[in-house]
Order: structure tokens, then sequence, then C-alpha cells
């Protein structure tokens, strides 16, 4: 999502019969507040076009928050709220609960993160099209792998096919009586939606399914690894862009920077992977080979890593070098 989306998704919640009602008059502060989101690095915020060109209508769009713990329980204390409108007076006034860079890379590094589905809405003549759900299922996944998940909160259900989708990729009821999440309904679905509900999952809870083998969709998400490369943010956003395949070039017109600089910043990582993870680009090259030709083939290895350990990009403490293990081992106390 970009500024310029904003209006265009805010029309497309404000005009939804089910959750533009929910909103009342916050509706109007609604770009102001998603504008401060998008400077905020604890969120991710997407839309899906349909077709090429900065005219082409979008057709979904979704926005979800990192947020503090109390925030959370609060939010599974009755009575409960819709989750969008309370965020957005929040914000208005000043009393954020969504984390800070530095308490994101905090979370994000040791215990774990909270993710809230702010909104996620379709266009209401797209909501027909299966391809829809099923690009917005795997654009979360996309959008939210590689970080620490603590407890993951799905957007507020709009619909009875809706709460059933839900429920069916892993998602589970939060029941206030019994103090936790369940999959069994005790009202009729359509009664659920009409009130401000919650539905997720935890990591502990997750973790269970998997032990039995019953693991769902959405645990995808909790598989994590803590990263190696101890990558700095410019160097994470530099591999961001060249992921879908920029060349330096483009790299450095969409960094604005130049591009010496930009090969240098190459020059930094293979330096940290050299360090950290040196099996990962294996010097099989003959020597005849140009040096061009050789730095294609290593960029080739380490974004086909980064595609498969998104963690690597994800804000976060850097982890000890191999070099700093060594000497905080060679320091640690004698058992």
């Amino acid at each position: 999502m970009q500024p310029g989306d904003i209006r265009e998704c805010v029309d497309i919640v404000a005009n939804h019969p089910v959750i533009g009602p929910r909103y009342g008059p916050t509706i109007e502060h609604l770009p102001e507040v998603w504008l401060r989101i998008l400077q905020c690095e604890a969120k991710q915020a997407v839309v899906v076009q349909d077709g090429e060109g900065s005219d082409a209508p979008i057709c979904l769009s979704g926005v979800s928050a990192f947020v503090q713990d109390d925030f959370l329980r609060e939010m599974k204390t009755p009575p409960h709220f819709w989750v969008g409108p309370e965020l957005t007076r929040r914000i208005m006034r000043g009393e954020s609960p969504v984390l800070t860079g530095k308490q994101l890379r905090e979370a994000n590094s040791r215990g774990g993160l909270n993710l809230v589905c702010w909104d996620v809405c379709i266009r209401l003549e797209y909501e027909p099209h299966g391809e829809v759900h099923r690009l917005l299922m795997w654009g979360f996944i996309q959008a939210h792998r590689g970080y620490l998940w603590k407890e993951l909160i799905s957007t507020q259900s709009w619909s009875a096919v809706h709460l059933d989708f839900i429920l069916k990729t892993g998602g589970l009821l939060w029941d206030p009586l019994a103090g936790g999440y369940t999959a069994t309904l005790r009202t009729d679905p359509s009664e659920i939606i009409r009130k401000p509900h919650v539905l997720g999952i935890t990591r502990e809870l997750e973790l269970k399914r998997q032990a039995g083998w019953n693991g769902s969709w959405v645990g995808a998400l909790f598989d994590y690894h803590p990263p190696m490369l101890s990558l700095n943010r410019s160097e994470q956003h530099l591999l961001n862009c060249a992921l879908p395949g920029a060349t330096d070039e483009e790299l450095a017109e969409m960094l604005g920077t130049s591009l010496p600089a930009v090969k240098k910043m190459w020059v930094s990582i293979y330096r940290r992977v050299e360090e950290s993870l040196p099996e990962l680009i294996p010097d099989l090259l003959p020597s005849d080979i140009p040096a061009s030709g050789r730095g294609r083939e290593k960029r080739r290895h380490l974004l086909a890593y980064l595609r498969e350990h998104p963690e690597e990009l994800r804000p976060s403490y850097a982890p000890l070098t191999k070099t700093a293990r060594r000497q905080s081992c060679s320091f640690a106390p004698k058992t």
C-alpha cells in the first residue's frame, strides 16, 4: 500500500455493507491514521490490483499491526470491541498500541510478537471470486513469514462464510467464559459475526496441533528460524528491493543513492555471508569466469536463500557473529 492508495482503500471499507457501519463516524479519521501507519515499521499494509498500471482498480486491501501485550489482553476481555475502529480512535488520541521500532526489534528477537489484522476488505464485486480469496491467504502468509510470532489475531468476520473460512484455515474462536480458544461454536455463526469477537491462534496451540499431525494452513507462520546474517536495515532494504530481480542501476534509483554505494553495500553483505554462512555461496566457479559472472552467481545463491529464509529481512537485534560467539563461549564459566 502506498499513500496514493489510501483513499481508494478507505472507500472500499466505507462502502462495505458490514465492515463500514462498524466504523460509524470514525471512518473519517481512517485516511489520516493509515497514512501514519505506513510510516511505521510494525505493520504490513498491502493491496491487490486487478491488472497492471496505476489506474487498475484495487480489488482488496489489508492492514495488520504488531501490537502490545496489553492491547491483546483488552481485546480478549469483555466487553469486546471492533478492532479497526478502536485502533483508529486510539491512534488519533495519541494512545497507539502499535509497537515502536525498538519494541518491534526487541519482541522479534526475544519473546515473540502479537499480530492483529486491522482490516482485510474485498471490494464487493470481487467477493464471489475464489481466486481473490486464495490470493488473499497466499499474500497474507508471504507478508508475515519470518517473524517470531507469539499470537495471531484474524480480522473480525463479516459473514458466516468468512467465519467458516477462518476456522478451516487454522483460526479459533476466543471463548471468554472458558478463557481460551475453541473450535466449538456455542451459537449460530450469523449471531457471532453481529457482535465484536476474537478469532486467533497462539504459538503454543499451533505447535500442539502440529505435534498431533493436525497442523493448520496458517501454521506455516510459526515455522521460525533465528536469522544468521546480522544484516543491518540498509542492507535488508536493498535485498528486499533486489528479490524481484532489480539490477544495480535500478537499485540505486529505488534507494536514492549512487551505483558505487550499491556495489559497496553488496561487498558488505557478502562479507557477512562469508563470516556467518560461508557454505551458502560455495566457490564452485572456475577462475577463468569473469568477476561479473561470479558476482551474478553469488547473488543468485543469496537471493534464493532469502526467499526461503525471510527472517533474515525482518527487523530484529543482530545475532552474535561467529567470532563473537566464540569469544562469548571462551569467557563462559565452566560447569
